[in-house]
């Protein structure tokens, strides 16, 4: 919300100085964000009036001018085409800051004659667009004087931020009665005289709302109430005989300083009262309009050509203005060209009316439109001033417009709105209670009397009524808040938190510890992190178990993205898909992020999950291949590894999720307990996300990892072994059916005591074994404990270690 700070002193009489008005606002809420001040940037410049205009000895085009500063003349050379002698012009002398270019002007030679200044058009002071010639100044112009101070440029911009809950200060009059109300001047009364109607309206209006079961209306504008709610008030007046024309300088210089573009007289009136008292109003040309107006929800497929330039097709139920040949005018957002004002009008029907603010703005969202009347209707104007609007108007038209021919008629009144009758009780020590300053009941009562509130007084309790205009205070909590921002809030009380423990607690818990590791160790495989949206089409969500309709999104930013994901593998997939479109076919990524099943707390989880696509980096000392599922088992255990997993104690499965592909993938469990799946992904998927395989992805369930059993936060103690640990290999001849991790836990259980470490260095499947049989071979670290083993105790763990094996899966020696 912009304002001129001469536009406010209109309403309010006070001599704070502006920085003390600022101050205030910021206090009271309404806080300022920015000054613009045109007078700083235009105090150099001065009125100056041109002696005499030669010819330039040397270009056809340009004059050389005699300039009096008042103080002086000066030689200026110009090549403005309505430089002439008599004319007073602003004139920028040498070390003068140009607005357009925030450069200093210099002394310059031009084809040969000294200039000593320069003679300026208003798009070089920054103050308009045209430069069709320099700026030409009345007679009454003081030479030498300023020309901030003569043009009315010497009055700052005051810009606001204001909040949705303050529709009455969205007119100057709203911010000067708030003022008034926090001590910093009074409130300048309005002339809300009614103008005498002296001759009968040919236009009537009439307000047409079906019943709420009968009204054919799309649900998003039927609104929770009755059909002709949306629009309770409808107030017209008719004025003939009048002259359309420009208005006067000092009202265009307002509207332009709060970035309006002034048009003529009649339209600058109606912007002029909706940013002066919140108060949006609209004028159609009277001849224009065929028969009476009627108000009513629109029936769909009507179009109307809008005075912003663009056409719009009406929904069912949209709020909308007719004449008998259509629809003239979108209720409380834009009027319509057919009936709208030009040079040519000479009879005007003003609209002053309310407009139901929730319709309003779901019209104006589903049609994209915003205008400056859609911005204070939606927040809801004051009801109450329908009628003082249309005089205002009126009164505005006649002074600017009015002939001595100039008839007005009576208004035209559809409908009415009441006052709001029900009083807020206000206990006044909830004031000391939710604030904790202490407001005496007097002061408090007057504080609302004097911001428009009707305040009766009864044993310690104020009963409050709000005014038409404060359509935001619905409770006592509301009217304490009101108080204390007139009170000011620097009298709130510094008050410092309990400390309710010796050493504050940390800001993270273990989820995000474990994430955090896991990102680490994620990003130390080679994969790049990414992070895309908690969204994804509902053609890929499908490949991941689908998604129940409770996670389809009603508004989604996208069309494609329509649903909740129920992985993000697709998303990273989709990811790696643009990437190969870009030529990086070969790519890793991960992402640490929430996925989703359903709408309970449960049904959302903080997964870990990442992709590889194509081949392996191609190195010197081995050859490129296809990413395959150890890659995804190796980036799985390492991220869960560092997650504080249990790793060696992991089972391995094979009943990984659908959208992996069965017999290379996996699950890595404990017990029922799933921390991972990993392994290709399913065909169907990649074709769903139209990427070339080969693909493979693990995703880690961070919730599912176990707690670590101790509580405390020191490291153990280092334990060094003293003795060398010994290494034996095996080769066992089991059924290709036996899984290699049931052959490690074998071996494993044969010793826990000894045995520290197994792993599978080579498997063999070949014709010096039976087909239906494989050759895993391991290696098995023993560790003594206290003293050296023998070669006998080796053999017999060896001997132990077969055995197991053998009743474990069958297995034997290879010979």
């Amino acid at each position: 919300m912009k304002f001129p700070l001469s536009w406010l002193k209109q309403h309010l009489d006070t001599p704070a100085s502006l920085t003390e008005i600022c101050d205030k606002l910021t206090a009271i809420g309404l806080e300022v964000e920015g000054i613009e001040d045109h007078g700083k940037k235009l105090a150099p410049f001065i009125v100056a009036q041109v002696l005499e205009a030669a010819p330039h000895p040397g270009a056809d085009r340009l004059r050389v001018c005699t300039v009096d500063t008042g103080k002086e003349k000066l030689q200026v050379v110009c090549g403005a085409p309505n430089a002439r002698a008599g004319i007073k012009v602003v004139l920028a002398r040498p070390g003068d800051v140009m607005p357009d270019s925030g450069e200093a002007l210099k002394k310059g030679v031009i084809r040969g004659v000294e200039s000593q200044g320069m003679l300026c058009a208003v798009d070089e002071l920054g103050i308009g667009d045209a430069h069709s010639g320099i700026i030409e100044l009345g007679e009454d112009a003081p030479v030498g004087g300023s020309f901030a101070a003569y043009a009315g440029y010497d009055d700052p911009v005051i810009e606001i931020n204001l909040t949705p809950n303050r529709p009455d200060c969205a007119g100057v009059l709203g911010i000067a009665r708030d003022l008034a109300a926090a001590g910093l001047g009074e409130l300048k009364p309005l002339d809300t005289t009614p103008v005498k109607g002296t001759e009968a309206s040919r236009i009537k209006v009439k307000l047409e709302f079906p019943s709420a079961g009968a009204a054919k209306m799309d649900p998003r504008f039927r609104g929770d109430d009755e059909p002709s709610k949306a629009c309770p008030l409808f107030i017209g007046r008719l004025i003939r005989n009048i002259k359309n024309g420009s208005s006067p300088e000092g009202m265009q210089r307002r509207l332009r300083a709060i970035g309006l573009r002034p048009i003529s007289a009649l339209v600058d009136i109606t912007n002029y009262l909706t940013i002066d008292c919140a108060r949006p109003l609209h004028v159609f040309d009277a001849k224009k309009i065929k028969g009476g107006l009627r108000l009513g929800p629109a029936q769909g497929g009507e179009v109307l050509d809008a005075l912003n330039g663009k056409t719009y097709t009406l929904e069912a139920g949209m709020t909308t203005i007719y004449d008998d040949a259509g629809a003239v005018s979108l209720a409380g957002i834009v009027g319509g060209v057919r009936t709208s004002c030009d040079e040519n009008t000479t009879e005007v029907f003003v609209e002053s009316a309310y407009f139901d603010p929730v319709r309003t703005a779901l019209t104006g969202r589903a049609l994209q439109i915003s205008s400056d009347a859609r911005y204070r209707f939606e927040r809801g104007i004051d009801p109450l001033f329908t009628e003082t609007g249309a005089e205002l108007a009126t009164k505005l038209i006649l002074e600017l417009c009015g002939t001595p021919e100039t008839t007005v008629s009576p208004l035209e009144i559809a409908g009415n709105v009441t006052p709001r009758t029900e009083a807020i009780t206000l206990d006044t020590q909830k004031c000391l209670k939710h604030t904790g300053v202490a407001v005496a009941e007097s002061e408090q009562a007057e504080i609302l009397t004097r911001l428009g509130f009707a305040v009766t007084r009864k044993n310690g309790k104020l009963d409050v009524i709000p005014p038409s205009w404060r359509p935001d205070i619905e409770g006592d909590a509301d009217l304490v808040e009101e108080i204390i921002r007139i009170k000011g809030f620097d009298h709130l009380p510094v008050t410092s938190l309990p400390r309710l423990h010796v050493i504050t607690k940390t800001a993270i818990d273990a989820q995000d510890i474990r994430a955090n590791a896991a990102r680490r160790a994620l990003a130390d495989q080679g994969l790049m992190e990414a992070v895309t949206w908690s969204f994804m089409p509902s053609v890929i969500a499908a490949s991941f178990g689908g998604v129940s309709d409770d996670l389809r999104l009603v508004n989604p930013i996208s069309s494609d993205l329509d649903v909740m994901r129920p992985s993000i593998l697709g998303n990273l997939l989709s990811a790696a898909k643009r990437n190969a479109d870009r030529g990086f076919a070969a790519v890793g990524l991960f992402e640490i992020g929430p996925v989703f099943k359903d709408l309970t707390p449960e049904g959302q989880a903080v997964v870990a999950t990442a992709v590889r696509c194509g081949q392996t980096p191609r190195h010197w000392a081995a050859a490129s291949r296809a990413c395959d599922v150890f890659d995804a088992k190796g980036d799985a255990t390492a991220a869960l590894a560092a997650a504080g997993a249990p790793v060696a104690a992991l089972q391995i499965t094979s009943d990984a999720p659908d959208w992996y592909h069965p017999g290379r993938s996996g699950a890595l469990r404990l017990g029922a307990n799933v921390l991972a799946y990993f392994g290709e992904i399913h065909p169907s998927v990649l074709t769903a996300c139209d990427l070339s395989g080969p693909a493979v992805g693990c995703e880690l369930f961070l919730a599912n990892i176990p707690a670590p059993r101790s509580s405390g936060t020191a490291k153990p103690l280092l334990k060094l072994d003293a003795l060398q640990p010994v290494s034996r290999d095996f080769a066992f001849v089991v059924e290709r059916k036996v899984t290699a991790a049931k052959l490690v836990q074998a071996v494993k259980a044969a010793d826990k005591n000894l045995i520290r470490e197994v792993a599978i260095f080579d498997v063999y499947e070949g014709d010096k074994i039976s087909s239906d049989k494989k050759s895993l071979a391991l290696n098995v670290t023993l560790q003594p404990q206290g003293k050296s083993l023998t070669d006998a105790e080796i053999e017999a763990v060896s001997a132990k270690i077969t055995a197991a094996v053998g009743k474990a899966t069958g297995a034997v020696l290879r010979g």
